[in-house]
């Protein structure tokens, strides 16, 4: 440990001033008092090693050792006694003291104690280190923002999570909806039991139905033993249904009837269970319209949204992004990444954006910076990726800022097509890449394709 700081407390001036001496000329850093009150007064404070005599006027070296062990637990003690009391020296190693001497104290002996201890103390610093990226990495991402949109969202949560109802969470894909459906769980009485969720958007309808309700065994092919359904794991506490509009109307069927009276069965089964869960269901897509469409139905609707929250996009609360940058760097960290910063030309441009993959966007412009900054600033030339279509600024190097023009006239699902194609163009037809840049299942991104005529037809056969 480099300028290893070392505090000597020692009455006797001369054997003070001798061993101040020998230990500097070793390398270490002294701060050398005659007793116990000036040790303490000293304004610097978190002394690597304390080698301290236990017979000092006024305080004692061992009531020395325990202050000292109090205010700064990491610093490690030596003694030194001149009475030949084992039994004092053993009550310091008791306070947490690493070794004692008998005076005369041999140096060379004492800087081998004194490495031990150094030694000592960096493995309890690592130690501690590792402990709170642990934790850092364990804990639960958060709602993040101070922003009054933000805290609205924070109040409704307070008020529906200790109701037992269902929820409705609506938002644009990457405006933390998920984290929505934790917090709500973490403030219900169902805390303590298990947060299940699933993405319908992933699974096609047969094995999101495999998923929810279970099967027997032997109710297919290949279902050699029973397995329970996530309906049955999450019993007694709460199942996260993300992306519930693209269930299927069959799916939908068997879903409202749990919701209606908690009752299902397995798949091949006829026996008849019950679930106690309470669902908390998310979409990117506005419910109601997919009922009028006729693709949801309605007493689904409306057995889901007897409370609803609306997630609000990053462009509506950017006042937000230094503190969810810094969130986002910081689980980075703990997750094993290096310490950086954002720069302000950075942040400059990030808060000129418009952000349309909302927190999702930012998290990997983020992670992806990390990987291409040379030094520990992120600035603007570090930030590629972004969707140079979406409004606001560009943070692609050379690009303009202004957003492109279109057409007054274009329709939605043209703005739509166009935006898909540019997505596939920049991945290079890459469908799976594509869709995590949209923020989008691949099931959902081949619907669309197929809606806008965009679907190769050799791709269906």
């Amino acid at each position: 440990m480099s300028e290893a700081r070392v505090l000597l407390v020692e009455d006797e001036a001369p054997f003070r001033e001798l061993l101040a001496r020998q230990l500097s000329k070793r390398g270490f850093e002294v701060e050398a008092v005659g007793s116990a009150e000036q040790a303490l007064a000293l304004e610097r404070g978190g002394w690597h090693v304390a080698v301290c005599d236990i017979s000092l006027p006024g305080m004692s070296g061992i009531e020395l050792v325990r202050l000292l062990k109090t205010r700064s637990p990491l610093t490690q003690a030596i003694v030194l006694t001149g009475q030949g009391s084992v039994q004092t020296a053993i009550e310091a190693m008791k306070l947490g003291a690493y070794h004692y001497f008998e005076k005369p104290v041999k140096f060379k002996e004492l800087e081998l104690y004194l490495q031990g201890a150094l030694d000592k103390r960096r493995l309890a610093e690592e130690n501690l280190a590792l402990k709170d990226q642990l934790a850092r990495r364990d804990r639960p991402a958060q709602l993040v923002g101070d922003a009054p949109i933000m805290r609205e969202v924070r109040e409704l949560i307070a008020k529906v999570g200790p109701n037992d109802a269902a929820v409705l969470v609506e938002g644009e894909t990457g405006t933390g909806k998920d984290l929505v459906a934790r917090a709500i769980h973490a403030c219900s009485p169902r805390r303590d039991r298990a947060f299940v969720a699933i993405n319908c958007g992933a699974l096609s309808e047969a094995l999101l139905e495999n998923e929810l309700f279970g099967h027997a065994a032997g109710a297919y092919t290949g279902a050699g033993k029973e397995q329970r359904g996530l309906f049955e794991v999450a019993h007694g506490g709460t199942l996260f249904i993300d992306e519930v509009a693209e269930m299927s109307l069959e799916t939908q069927k068997k879903f409202l009837r749990v919701l209606e009276n908690g009752e299902y069965r397995r798949l091949g089964e006829t026996r008849l269970r019950v679930a106690d869960v309470r669902v908390i269901a998310a979409t990117n897509r506005r419910l109601r319209e997919r009922v009028r469409e006729g693709a949801f139905r309605e007493d689904l609707y409306y057995r889901l949204a007897v409370l609803s929250i609306n997630t609000p996009p990053l462009r509506d609360h950017k006042q937000d992004l230094p503190l969810l940058v810094g969130e986002l760097l910081e689980r980075a960290r703990a997750a094993g990444a290096r310490r950086v910063s954002l720069s302000q030309e950075a942040m400059a441009a990030f808060m000129a954006y418009d952000w349309p993959g909302n927190v999702r966007e930012l998290r990997n412009v983020l992670e992806r910076a990390l990987v291409l900054t040379p030094g520990d600033t992120i600035r603007p030339s570090d930030c590629r990726g972004l969707d140079e279509s979406a409004p606001g600024a560009s943070l692609t190097p050379g690009a303009s800022s202004a957003p492109a023009p279109r057409d007054p006239a274009a329709t939605l699902a043209d703005v739509e097509r166009e935006h898909i194609q540019r997505v596939l163009a920049e991945t290079g037809g890459n469908k799976t890449l594509a869709a995590k840049r949209l923020g989008v299942s691949l099931r959902s991104l081949y619907r669309r394709l197929e809606k806008l005529g965009l679907k190769d037809p050799a791709e269906g056969k």
